[in-house]
């Protein structure tokens, strides 16, 4: 144990209160729907008011579940913006935390790490994400999906040596990605308002509260300690996912008029198809049920042959 008049290095503290602001700069939404963007502005559009046609082709599985309605139900995130002047306040705010810290360290990050470990730390910090994943998918009753999520971490966790390599992609298992804010959805907290949190950025009121009760109730974050070592981890894992969604920047600044309306847009719009996805999955769920019993109905009692003396 450290004596009581032993000094910290002053080093050690810079390091610890470095570690704890790059921790605040969680732009986990932010950085979802950026992935939304593709080669340019106007398919973003688009994609806003037009859902992909594989979602519309998926709804329709959706509505052999559980009825019409899932496919014409309300928005998950409301297009109304009922806190726009605070919004607006904070994502002033959090764009200059992003523009002189977060943004810088990305660029470094990305031009010191060679590609294969760029990739690998990716694939870690994804494979650490699926905890609170499966957990979700368990609370809304997806055991389905919660089976393939289970395989999926067990495989990239031992053979693919703690996630560095996706091993379980290349067998067929995909990624995916549930969270508490679909499981309040799930369970009847349907619509949200848009809300734009200080340091974490772009959500909604309903997603905001899942994001505090995925990090301390289904991570791995808080069991780590000390607590120099969980914001350091932690804060990787930040400036990895800001590093992967550097190379939209541009379609960004040259597609957006009012920068705060074309990421509300396409947060809305990626979420609202998270939404109905996770419906999608969960109507695979009830009609694999469905179809269990009327199989084995439908399976002949062969008659046991009878003995001729």
């Amino acid at each position: 144990m450290r004596e009581k008049n032993q000094k910290i290095p002053p080093c050690l503290n810079l390091a610890r209160i470095f570690c704890l602001i790059v921790t605040l700069l969680l732009y986990q939404n932010q950085i979802g729907y950026a992935q939304t963007t593709n080669s340019t502005a106007a398919s973003t559009v688009q994609a806003a008011s037009n859902p992909p046609n594989n979602l519309q082709a998926d709804t329709t599985l959706a509505d052999d579940a559980y009825g019409s309605d899932i496919s014409d139900s309300t928005p998950a995130v409301s297009p109304k913006d009922p806190y726009e002047k605070f919004n607006r306040v904070m994502f002033v705010i959090n764009d200059k935390i992003d523009a002189y810290i977060l943004k810088p360290l990305a660029i470094v990050y990305n031009t010191v790490l060679p590609r294969p470990v760029n990739t690998g730390i990716h694939n870690f910090f994804l494979n650490l994400g699926t905890l609170p994943t499966i957990a979700n998918d368990l609370l809304q009753f997806n055991f389905y999906q919660a089976a393939n999520d289970m395989w999926r971490f067990s495989i990239n966790t031992t053979i693919g040596v703690v996630g560095i390599f996706d091993v379980a992609e290349h067998i067929g298992l995909a990624p995916y990605t549930n969270d508490f804010g679909m499981t309040l959805a799930n369970w009847g907290f349907v619509t949200s308002n848009y809300f734009v949190l200080p340091f974490f950025g772009p959500t909604s009121v309903r997603d905001g509260v899942g994001l505090f009760v995925d990090y301390f109730a289904f991570t791995v974050y808080p069991h780590i300690h000390p607590k120099w070592k969980r914001y350091a981890i932690y804060g990787l894992g930040v400036v990895d996912q800001r590093a992967q969604v550097l190379r939209f920047e541009s379609v960004m600044e040259e597609a957006a008029i009012d920068k705060y309306v074309f990421l509300r847009s396409a947060y809305v719009q990626h979420r609202n198809y998270q939404m109905k996805r996770n419906q999608e999955l969960s109507a695979k769920d009830q009609l694999a049920k469905k179809e269990l019993p009327s199989q084995k109905a439908s399976v002949p009692e062969t008659a046991p042959e009878s003995v001729i003396d």
